[in-house]
């Protein structure tokens, strides 16, 4: 099985946050993310194709904003608020406070 990359906390740029933030869609990820804790990635109903879908969470991802857990053949998402807020205290909560309602 392959290896999903995920940054190391101290590897979390602040550049790779603000652009994996700057995209309506993946603001409509971390908002539902904030609401509704870890889901299935099933579970986030956008209607976009899979595929655009699944490159938002690589980017968010990769990005160090989400963690992916796989389980059998489902993955899960989830905020990486820990990580994000001892990095940049108070970034993720300022910006989903100023993100459109959902």
């Amino acid at each position: 099985m392959r290896t999903l990359y995920h940054p190391n906390r101290s590897d979390i740029s602040l550049s790779a946050v603000l652009y994996a933030l700057s995209d309506q869609i993946r603001l409509q990820i971390i908002k539902h993310l904030a609401e509704a804790g870890e889901q299935s990635c099933s579970a986030v109903n956008i209607p976009i194709p899979k595929s655009t879908l699944s490159h938002h969470f690589k980017v968010l991802r990769e990005s160090g904003v989400i963690y992916t857990r796989i389980e059998g053949t489902q993955r899960f998402i989830s905020l990486r608020q820990d990580d994000l807020n001892s990095r940049f205290p108070g970034l993720l909560q300022a910006i989903l406070q100023a993100a459109e309602p959902l």
